[in-house]
């Protein structure tokens, strides 16, 4: 079994040839098909996650299959796979055969291809967690949303004109306002204007300093990512003064929030009504994908192909 794994922190992974995996009660062996390659994944592998795997270990938190073997699922079945420790506490997805713990896994419908299925939990569960469970958005609220163009923010565009919220995406120059999603309007640093109910942040970094200013006092700001910056230098009278709240999405804590969300989020995927863009790897050429996941401009998520 051809499985890749990391053999030093922030070290490139190699592609090595390991023992199959063999059935266990409440364990389910899942042909992968795909598996994501996400920036949780970065975070582990660079070695600055708060709990990790031992070395040498095989990445990777998001997969998607056919069931070879389990006493929980039929063989056959098309399923996605997140959470349980995965990629985080214990081998990984990155790898042809993945022995995953039955309550880390779902059923896929037929419409959703095996990549789609691999990619959609944490862009999507992310997104619909940060509006509905943390932000708790209401129609005709205005949205500020940073990063529309990757990920989670394009999805967070789409949930949230579904609310019926108005959408404004913070761009850096004409190039990127031509790659939003429908539905948001483009908006620079330099003509932000405090009317935003929600900011839902994506990047962190200097962005989340230029977009609070896009927030109304009393206004909510969700912080979902750290893309552009993992430290941020705030205004703090500036902030106690127009009483903006700060809160994290932590999708670890909420996962079950996503999981109950997920089955609705992939009939929307299956029915068209939601998209997500994804760039294909071979199982390979994972330090490519983990160094694409990084690149300014890219669109999308990255998934591993068997």
């Amino acid at each position: 079994m051809k499985a890749v794994r990391v053999h030093a922190w922030g070290e490139a992974p190699r592609l090595d040839e390991l023992p199959e995996p063999a059935a266990a009660s409440g364990r389910t062996l899942v042909r992968m098909q795909a598996a994501t390659v996400g920036h949780i994944d970065r975070t582990v592998w660079r070695g600055a996650f708060l709990r990790h795997p031992p070395l040498p270990y095989v990445p990777g938190v998001e997969a998607a299959g056919v069931v070879v073997s389990s006493a929980h699922f039929a063989v056959g079945q098309r399923v996605w796979l997140r959470g349980s420790g995965l990629g985080v506490a214990r081998d990984g997805t990155w790898r042809e055969l993945i022995d995953a713990p039955d309550e880390a896994i779902g059923a896929l419908p037929d419409g959703v291809p095996a990549a789609l299925g691999s990619a959609f939990f944490s862009p999507c569960t992310s997104a619909w967690v940060a509006l509905h469970e943390v932000a708790r958005v209401q129609a005709g609220e205005q949205i500020l949303i940073t990063g529309a163009t990757g990920a989670v923010g394009s999805v967070a565009v789409q949930l949230a004109r579904e609310l019926g919220a108005g959408v404004r995406a913070l761009v850096s120059d004409a190039a990127q306002a031509a790659r939003l999603p429908a539905g948001a309007d483009a908006v620079s640093v330099d003509a932000l204007a405090p009317r935003a109910d929600v900011l839902i942040d994506t990047v962190g970094g200097a962005v989340l300093a230029a977009a609070l200013r896009g927030v109304a006092p009393g206004g909510r700001a969700v912080l979902v990512g750290y893309t552009a910056g993992e430290a941020v230098e705030l205004n703090l009278p500036e902030l106690l003064q127009r009483d903006v709240a700060l809160l994290p999405l932590n999708m670890l804590r909420r996962e079950d929030a996503g999981r109950a969300a997920a089955p609705a989020l992939l009939a929307r995927i299956a029915g068209g009504g939601l998209t997500l863009e994804v760039t294909e790897f071979p199982l390979h050429e994972a330090a490519r994908a983990l160094a694409w996941i990084a690149t300014r401009g890219r669109r999308g998520r990255a998934v591993l192909t068997a």
